[in-house]
């Protein structure tokens, strides 16, 4: 449960990576990044201009020539950082509670999952509804097959090519290929 004499609000515990509760600050926040979410995917595809408004009112930080198919899931979005020249197909959700950082010149396919939300293996943490999260973080570069799941906490390193459907549980490290469910590195991409 919590710490004795833990005086941290709940959005503070979040933010740090800690347990917490969502409670009425969490979930304002929350509110107002589901409207912004829905107004992009609200979007046709000859509003380019009203996309990259929208982005830059929804996420942390978004380089130049970024393009994202809506529609877009998010948690929060501010904790999304998104390098230059970018492209995600339909579908990508992105779910925020802890930082999720994705480099220069990456390509996401359709229906990615990149997931930093994790629950306590102990029942009645869960029943109590505690959860925290871990960052995720896309090197430069990476592309990420159709369906890849991230899993919190992990990091992809440069150049790295993750085939579709692959479950991400532990990090990748650079110029690899990886396949699989856990994805494990197949070959390098030196070769």
């Amino acid at each position: 449960m919590t710490a004795a004499g833990d005086e941290r609000s709940m959005k503070e515990r979040m933010l740090a990576g800690d347990l917490y509760i969502t409670d009425a600050e969490i979930l304002a926040d929350q509110v107002l990044s589901q409207d912004l979410m829905a107004a992009y995917n609200a979007t046709a595809p000859g509003e380019g201009d009203r996309r990259r408004q929208l982005l830059e009112e929804l996420l942390g930080s978004v380089g130049e020539q970024v393009e994202i198919r809506p529609p877009f899931y998010i948690d929060y979005g501010s904790r999304i950082t998104i390098g230059s020249r970018c492209f995600a197909n339909f579908g990508l959700t992105a779910l925020d509670v802890a930082p999720i950082t994705i480099g220069d010149d990456v390509q996401i396919g359709p229906y990615v999952q990149l997931l930093t939300p994790t629950h306590p293996v102990d029942a009645e943490q869960r029943r109590d509804k505690w959860e925290s999260a871990q960052p995720i973080t896309i090197g430069d570069n990476v592309w990420l097959g159709g369906g890849v799941i991230v899993l919190p906490g992990v990091t992809i390193g440069a150049d790295t090519v993750v085939g579709a459907g692959s479950v991400v549980t532990k990090d990748l490290p650079a110029g690899v290929l990886a396949l699989g469910n856990p994805a494990r590195v197949i070959r390098s991409l030196d070769d």
